[in-house]
């Protein structure tokens, strides 16, 4: 990523920020960038949506809706490498979802990025979802899978890669935001440990995805 489409305010977090739990990661993350340094632009939006996923290593309260709960596999060996690298995988034959590894490495702790504030790039984000530049942001970059079309994060070129990496094309950023008051919530989207409170948005914000209202007893369905 170039360091001349950098603004100044924006820097890197530190790796010991991502060593802790991710239930507790993943609150903090609110209000930190991600941006991605495609060949045309620098797109980049504040995340204000994330849902905590635990490792296998947590016995006392089991996260059966991990990818890691079951063991390393091809699929899922980043999120058991080291801290804050991008796990991003493919669901529903449609759609990319990124994700932040954290914990010490073996112990697979994630955090699934939901929604982002469109705040660099926005026409082409637009563009990149095929939608006019005068959509809402909440079209843009709300729910995990418009936020990875919009910034054009794919797996076979994003994951695994080091989202402190100066070198990196998708990198994650903090700068002068002041943290606002967050929600927490269950995870929408998933069958199993869907009861535990892992969900963490900006309380209030325009960008945050809903759970769309469904009968008792029916397949919960994610917004994408």
């Amino acid at each position: 990523m170039s360091v001349n489409s950098i603004p100044r305010s924006w820097k890197s977090p530190k790796r010991a920020f991502f060593l802790s739990p991710p239930e507790i990661v993943a609150p903090n993350l609110l209000g930190s960038i991600l941006g991605h340094q495609t060949p045309t632009a620098l797109l980049a939006g504040r995340i204000v949506e994330v849902e905590a996923y635990l490792g296998p290593h947590i016995t006392t309260t089991p996260d059966p809706a991990a990818h890691s709960f079951r063991g390393p596999t091809p699929r899922n060996a980043v999120m058991f490498g080291p801290p804050a690298h991008a796990y991003v995988y493919f669901i529903y034959g449609m759609h990319y979802c990124v994700n932040v590894t954290c914990e010490p490495e073996g112990m697979a702790g994630c955090i699934l990025i939901r929604a982002l504030e469109p705040i660099l790039g926005r026409d082409q984000m637009a563009a990149n979802r095929n939608l006019p530049a005068t959509t809402s942001d909440f079209n843009l970059t709300s729910g995990p899978g418009r936020l990875c079309q919009a910034l054009a994060i794919t797996r076979p070129q994003h994951n695994g890669l080091d989202l402190l990496a100066p070198e990196s094309p998708l990198r994650l950023f903090q700068d002068d935001f002041s943290q606002a008051p967050h929600e927490v919530t269950p995870r929408i989207g998933i069958r199993h440990a869907a009861d535990l409170p892992l969900r963490f948005s900006l309380a209030g914000h325009p960008c945050v995805s809903r759970s769309p209202a469904r009968p008792s007893g029916s397949t919960p369905k994610n917004e994408f």
